[in-house]
């Protein structure tokens, strides 16, 4: 709860933990989220492994993030969709499979992102 007499550095340090709350409920409860971490995992190796450039870490690392976090919006939007409507509703349904399509998009770009920063080295 947000409490207006709270002091900014209080408010502030919950907000911290109420995101880091969200991260952790992901990861305990969302399938794709532990897949998605655990490819990340492996592709965290793969850089070390392969002592891949400086830009390439930030590149691996911001498709990583925007996979995870299309993701965790994507189950948000779905949690809500469910708690309006639990039963199959085509509206309903219709905005669910567009939140996945937005999932697969950046799956897929990070996917061409892995192909083009690894075939290299194998090369």
């Amino acid at each position: 709860m947000n409490n207006k007499n709270e002091p900014f550095i209080i408010h502030r340090y919950k907000s911290i933990g109420y995101a880091f709350k969200g991260m952790f409920l992901l990861l305990k409860t969302e399938s794709s989220i532990q897949v998605q971490f655990s490819l990340a995992i492996l592709l965290t190796i793969a850089g070390f492994y392969f002592e891949i450039t400086s830009l390439e870490w930030i590149i691996q690392i911001f498709a990583i993030v925007l996979v995870m976090s299309v993701e965790a919006l994507n189950t948000g939007l779905e949690k809500i969709c469910d708690f309006v409507h639990e039963d199959f509703e085509v509206r309903i349904g219709f905005i669910k499979d567009i939140a996945a399509g937005a999932v697969a998009i950046s799956s897929l770009g990070a996917l061409l992102i892995t192909l083009i920063l690894y075939i290299p080295k194998f090369l």
